[in-house]
């Protein structure tokens, strides 16, 4: 056999490999792994009715996690049936760590989580990254992201990787067009790990990966937000400008070539305002950051200052503040609706300034949403429409992308940590570790 086969379309697919019994085992090193995450604290004897593993085995595999630094025990736990207390399995605080970095148009935030997702370093700098050339913006977040690293080390965490969370369509490490920053054909990756890795001679290089800013901010949402059961959901990430995720099923959708999710550039008014990206009308030019402070009369303060100060104008009842939300809140209601009777999501969720701005964007966005979702599940007041958790963002997701890779292959990583998993890379002839 060649290793490939002919499925019901015709189409020669390629077999996977069969699994030898290192592939098994870094399978089940992640499966328990991935078990502590989920549960925060679990005996060895919940890990194994978790996981369908024998006792023995899971006893094996949590061994090696233990002794890489991955996995934390800590006191006794009684169950109420007859026998010993289990010891409790905890994610470590110490070692392995994942790094994000978010360039935005007005400001760059970088986020370091640990292996349980905790935020352990927030750095965050308000600035105005339009116009500014690219090297330069690149520079400076990896001079921000060397502040938080070291930070970090002073708390015993090993970033094993990066993430950039930047706005825009993001594909091979490259910019493809970022309106509101003013870049097109941006190399972003390779820039910011040069500049980055300079900055810590000596250290292991960090590799560096990126995504779509809403993603990630939409998988933080997934992750460590309120959601609940909801596994499908649509994201939208109100800033400078309207960017968008859609998460079904627990899977973020990205389209045939990444870039799903731009619904700040849907058109709301095909006779609108002429907007960055060349079109008219779009959803930005009514709800995003610029356009709101505008319509509300508010020149200055930019930036956070700028929404605090439209925030502070609504709570009194400003005309113009009410008037300018109220309508943002019709024009996201009337796209979003399209994009609810396309893809049936559970829920919509409004994070960056729309989180603050949600108690006078949601009744009207709520309305047209009422109006004009076929389905007849989305009437006034029934909870779908919501806003972001306060603990999700994108360099928060951005972080946690990395630890996300971390859990799917220890193995990997706790060799590059330099703490490498007892038994994998033995040399010819060594003892065979316990059997599964």
């Amino acid at each position: 056999m060649n290793g490939i086969h002919t499925g019901h379309t015709g189409r020669r697919v390629p077999l996977e490999a069969k699994a030898d019994r290192e592939t098994v085992r870094r399978h089940n090193l992640s499966l328990v792994l991935r078990a502590v995450r989920d549960e925060g604290e679990i005996t060895r004897a919940g890990v194994s009715a978790r996981v369908g593993l024998t006792r023995a085995a899971v006893s094996s595999l949590v061994e090696q996690l233990l002794d890489s630094g991955f996995l934390t025990e800590s006191g006794k736990t009684f169950s109420g049936q007859a026998g010993r207390p289990g010891t409790v399995l905890k994610m470590a605080r110490t070692g392995v760590a994942g790094v994000g970095v978010e360039i935005n148009v007005d400001y760059v935030a970088v986020c370091v989580v640990d292996l349980a997702g905790t935020d352990r370093v927030r750095l965050v700098e308000h600035l105005d990254n339009r116009g500014a050339p690219s090297a330069h913006v690149l520079g400076r977040a990896a001079k921000f992201a060397a502040r938080a690293l070291t930070s970090a080390a002073e708390q015993g965490l090993r970033p094993v990787g990066a993430a950039l969370a930047l706005p825009g369509l993001i594909a091979a490490g490259t910019v493809r067009e970022a309106p509101n920053l003013g870049w097109t054909d941006v190399a972003a990756e390779a820039p910011f790990a040069e500049a980055l890795n300079a900055l810590r001679p000596g250290l292991p290089e960090l590799p560096v990966r990126s995504e779509n800013e809403a993603n990630l901010a939409a998988l933080a949402e997934l992750w460590f937000g309120g959601l609940g059961e909801v596994r499908s959901f649509l994201y939208l990430t109100g800033e400078i400008g309207v960017g968008g995720a859609l998460v079904l099923d627990g899977e973020l959708l990205r389209g045939a070539n990444g870039f799903a999710g731009e619904i700040g550039h849907v058109p709301a008014d095909a006779d609108g305002p002429r907007c960055r990206c060349g079109s008219r009308g779009c959803l930005e030019q009514y709800a995003g950051q610029s356009a709101l402070l505008r319509a509300a009369g508010i020149e200055e303060p930019t930036g956070a200052a700028g929404v605090a100060e439209l925030e502070r104008c609504a709570r009194a009842g400003e005309t113009a503040a009410v008037t300018a939300l109220t309508r943002a809140g019709l024009m996201l209601g009337r796209v979003l609706s399209g994009a609810v009777n396309l893809f049936d999501p559970d829920a919509v969720v409004l994070g960056g300034i729309y989180a603050p701005l949600f108690p006078w964007l949601s009744p009207p966005a709520g309305a047209e949403l009422a109006e004009r979702v076929v389905s007849g599940l989305w009437p006034g007041g029934s909870g779908r429409l919501r806003p972001s958790s306060p603990a999700a963002d994108a360099a928060r997701g951005a972080a946690a992308l990395v630890v996300q890779d971390v859990l799917a292959d220890p193995v990997a990583y706790a060799q590059h940590a330099g703490r490498p998993i007892p038994g994998h890379g033995r040399a010819p002839g060594s003892p065979e570790e316990p059997p599964l």
